[in-house]
């Protein structure tokens, strides 16, 4: 959540801004990654103003941060992505065999860099190293400050194409729950494990998303192949409806992501 209601306005305005230097300048422009909950504010707000002509993309499938990516009307969505390389790059980090980092290791690296988390993206971990998102403005001095860190001097490190990314189907864990109906307060009980009181708490306190839209409303109807995110307890796909009980609930399967 925003710390104060002036970092929300504030937020809103600098992404208006960017809407209209590429209206003004006919020329492609985009805000920093931004977190689920600034892109739900930025959604919202867009709606409420019909602007349309924006994509949101992180530089691969399934990416916790994202750009807000304006273009001008004039372009299609298939033109604008073309202009992928030209907005993002990706760090390629690749260790030596006898060294294995998990993500919050290269995650405190950059940030000892003095590096704002806005300014890169989603960290792709794989078996040798990782894949580290980031715009392609600072890709440079982010590939030459890595070099300079202990943990990163035997590892080769180098500026990749977004299109060559190390990217990974994302991994679920298969699970049923059941509910009483299909709205939103029953989903957030069963998958956090808590009374349907405090899930309705979770929900007023902002920790839940639906298509990545902050949801504020316990009624809410959930339909299958939505995706909602509890901040602290997972991210869940609703799969399918499995079969009703004797006493008419609903078993539901879910996909919770890895």
């Amino acid at each position: 959540m925003f710390d104060s209601q002036n970092d929300e306005k504030m937020l809103i305005a600098k992404t208006l801004d960017k809407y209209e230097f590429c209206i003004t300048k006919n020329k492609i422009t985009y805000t920093d990654f931004l977190t689920i909950t600034e892109q739900s504010v930025l959604k919202k707000t867009l709606k409420e103003k019909s602007i349309n002509n924006y994509i949101i993309y992180g530089g691969m499938k399934e990416t916790d941060r994202s750009l807000l990516i304006f273009y001008p009307e004039k372009l299609s969505v298939e033109m604008v992505e073309k202009n992928f390389e030209n907005i993002f790059k990706i760090i390629r980090i690749i260790l030596p065999s006898e060294l294995k980092y998990e993500h919050r290791e290269y995650l405190s690296g950059i940030m000892k860099l003095g590096l704002r988390r806005e300014k890169f993206g989603d960290i792709v971990v794989n078996e040798n190293g990782a894949d580290i998102i980031c715009l392609n403005d600072i890709s440079k001095i982010l590939e030459k400050d890595l070099k300079e860190l202990t943990r990163f001097r035997k590892s080769k490190i180098a500026i990749e194409s977004i299109n060559n990314i190390n990217y990974k189907e994302p991994e679920f864990e298969e699970m049923s729950i059941i509910v009483s109906s299909l709205r939103l307060d029953n989903f957030v009980s069963e998958l956090s494990k808590a009374s349907r009181t405090r899930a309705e708490e979770i929900i007023k306190e902002g920790r839940v998303f639906v298509n990545s839209i902050n949801e504020m409303k316990d009624s809410k109807k959930i339909n299958v192949n939505d995706i909602i995110t509890i901040r602290g307890k997972g991210k869940f796909i609703f799969d399918e409806i499995e079969r009703k009980t004797s006493s008419d609930k609903l078993v539901v399967k879910m996909k919770k992501y890895k």
